[in-house]
């Protein structure tokens, strides 16, 4: 599996792109669980197909770019005006920052820019799911380390980790989207249905007064790059566990619906948690 990734890592992003887009949408033809969850998810969006279709090839797009991002040629990044503004401001408070994405466009970007752009000034730390697959595990495990970007497993130990980095005044990044364990969870609207939405992301906020961004890794046509659009979030989370998982599921939805043609639609948002020791 690792030969694969490197050699597809040697391609040229645009040839990734379109054969990515191709398995999208072959993926999508010919797997109709998949296509169901999809519909039935821009659906409850509240989109037409007309402004979520896009994300169906997109989706292809991201598989394919990976190999890409974990081990070819750093990517082309561009800023959103006045994004990077927003991130040095954050730096300057010096109380860490909480990066938050959903899985939307080329998330992997964004650490891999922000280690490239601000690291040297305060490193990140990134959470990621080991793989299950002994085989996959140890390549997610250090694919994405490079210089000034770190990982830290969804383990007790892993929460630590990001918790002295916060309060060190260093910067952390989730996607808080993503389906926790049993237990590390609550039930909060998402799209105006009940999702098990971790608590971690409002935890991490809360114990360290982090300031909380949002971005949002948008993929280039014809394989140009990424651009990323920051935000700074302002609101008070509430300490109810609950209310915050709501919040914070609807500062996703609209970071979701400013580009509803990248985001992954056919992910089991709204799927029962499974088991998982921590």
């Amino acid at each position: 599996m690792i030969l694969l990734f490197r050699f597809l890592s040697r391609w040229p992003l645009v040839l990734l792109h379109v054969l990515g887009w191709l398995l999208g949408w072959l993926v999508f033809g010919v797997s109709p669980a998949y296509r169901r969850r999809f519909v039935a998810n821009i659906r409850q969006a509240g989109l037409s197909w007309r402004q979520a279709s896009a994300a169906v090839g997109q989706t292809g797009c991201m598989v394919l770019e990976t190999p890409r991002l974990w081990f070819g040629r750093p990517a082309r990044v561009q800023w959103a005006a006045g994004s990077d503004v927003v991130v040095q401001q954050a730096l300057d408070a010096g109380k860490g920052i909480l990066i938050l994405t959903p899985h939307l466009g080329c998330f992997e970007s964004i650490p891999q820019e922000y280690a490239r752009r601000f690291g040297a000034q305060q490193p990140i730390t990134v959470l990621y799911r080991p793989s299950r697959q002994p085989y996959l595990r140890e390549i997610v495990a250090t694919a994405r380390q490079r210089e000034h970007l770190l990982t830290a497993p969804t383990t007790m130990g892993g929460v630590k980790q990001m918790l002295k980095a916060l309060r060190a005044g260093q910067c952390v990044g989730l996607l808080p989207d993503q389906v926790p364990p049993e237990g590390l969870g609550v039930w909060a609207p998402f799209f105006g249905r009940e999702a098990y939405t971790m608590t971690l992301s409002a935890r991490l906020a809360q114990q360290t007064g982090a300031a909380v961004l949002l971005f949002r890794g948008e993929r280039l046509s014809w394989g140009r790059g990424y651009r990323l659009h920051v935000q700074a979030w302002r609101q008070s989370l509430p300490d109810d566990l609950v209310a915050a998982a709501t919040a914070i599921n609807q500062a996703m939805e609209t970071v979701i619906l400013n580009s509803p043609g990248q985001y992954l639609w056919g992910y089991s948002r709204y799927k029962q948690p499974r088991k998982e020791s921590v």
